[in-house]
């Protein structure tokens, strides 16, 4: 890296680096053992339609459209291997009213009170951290509900009223080696590309506070809803921490609020209310925190009465170049990543925050 910092917005604070926390530790999870942990085991893939995987073949990790096939190895410094991460197993499958509901550790998809429509519920307490498990389950759960035809809208939402998502999980990035951090950081880029590139309706139903990682799964959506309550705050907060937004962070806000306004959100680290957030049009409504659900529904209803190509097609002419972008540089993003995040000084800063979190729960 450059003494002028990295291309992709890992940057020190001088005060020591909290990557990604959120508002300032308000919504920072409860540390777990530093100790690395035991890779999860692999497990059998998501039947899809006709019993293969979610992209109808056995064993395959399925990269977004227009991605490419995966690279099981970096080119640059280091050589960091970035392996797919290990799909967790099934959850729970009952049927439900004619469909089907799993039932995951981090995530829940149920179908909603409306034909072909899902529910997918995060479900990582206390604040729903991006850890690699729920990122990992996240993905599998949306490219199961891709390939069943049944669905064609799905309704992203907190199963913890009060926090949409808290962001990235800070344990993810302490004491662990860097083929970790690198399956981490793809991890969260696939969550990304995924959603962005989504060929169903997304809806964001934001019943809490949606800093950093919760405000990027937002954004990613096609509509936002969020309640009205001024303690359920949303934006890119990084600057307020030391750091800069990833590029793409920062694309996909400036194609949702505009450039200007983008600007001074990411400059400032700026979380808003949602009547703010409304404004500046970050969030399409701002409804009673007992009328998302309903709101998102007739929403949902809208937009699933667009003839289905002509809407997937003009998402994807809208959406593809701010993917591509990523796609072309997700290696080189991936390498900057396990570089910053492997400093000595950063790792003594994130272990000194965790610890201090520790004291504070205890």
């Amino acid at each position: 890296m450059s003494p002028a910092g990295p291309p992709h917005g890992f940057q020190q604070d001088p005060g020591g680096v909290l990557y990604e926390c959120l508002a300032l530790g308000c919504w920072a999870p409860p540390p777990r053992a530093l100790e690395p942990e035991p890779r999860p085991r692999p497990a059998t893939p998501w039947p899809g339609r006709d019993g293969a995987g979610p992209c109808g073949r056995e064993e395959k990790f399925c990269p977004p459209e227009g991605a490419g096939a995966p690279r099981s190895r970096q080119d640059g410094a280091g050589g960091v291997e970035a392996r797919p991460a290990a799909r967790p197993r099934l959850g729970r499958v009952e049927a439900v009213d004619g469909a089907r509901r799993f039932a995951n550790h981090r995530v829940l998809v149920e179908p909603a009170a409306a034909a072909g429509v899902a529910v997918m519920k995060f479900k990582n307490p206390p604040v729903n951290s991006l850890s690699l498990e729920l990122l990992t389950e996240f993905v599998i759960s949306l490219e199961k509900l891709e390939n069943d035809k049944s669905f064609r809208g799905v309704i992203l939402t907190s199963d913890h009223p009060g926090i949409f998502s808290a962001g990235l999980d800070l344990t993810e990035m302490c004491g662990r080696n860097p083929v970790h951090y690198a399956e981490y950081w793809k991890a969260v880029q696939e969550l990304w590309l995924r959603l962005y590139l989504s060929n169903l309706v997304l809806v964001a139903a934001i019943n809490g506070a949606s800093p950093a990682g919760g405000c990027l799964m937002s954004l990613s959506c096609d509509y936002r809803i969020i309640a009205d309550n001024p303690k359920y705050t949303i934006g890119l907060n990084e600057t307020l921490l030391g750091i800069i937004a990833p590029f793409w962070f920062k694309d996909t806000l400036v194609n949702t609020v505009g450039h200007r306004t983008a600007e001074r959100a990411l400059q400032l680290g700026m979380l808003f209310p949602p009547a703010e957030a409304l404004q500046v049009g970050m969030v399409d409504q701002v409804v009673p925190e007992d009328q998302v659900q309903s709101k998102a529904l007739s929403v949902m209803a809208q937009w699933m009465a667009i003839p289905e190509h002509a809407r997937q097609l003009t998402k994807s002419m809208m959406r593809k170049a701010t993917a591509d972008s990523l796609v072309k540089q997700r290696e080189a993003d991936i390498q900057n990543f396990v570089s910053f995040i492997s400093r000595d000084s950063i790792q003594k800063s994130l272990h000194k925050y965790l610890e201090k979190l520790k004291q504070k729960k205890g």
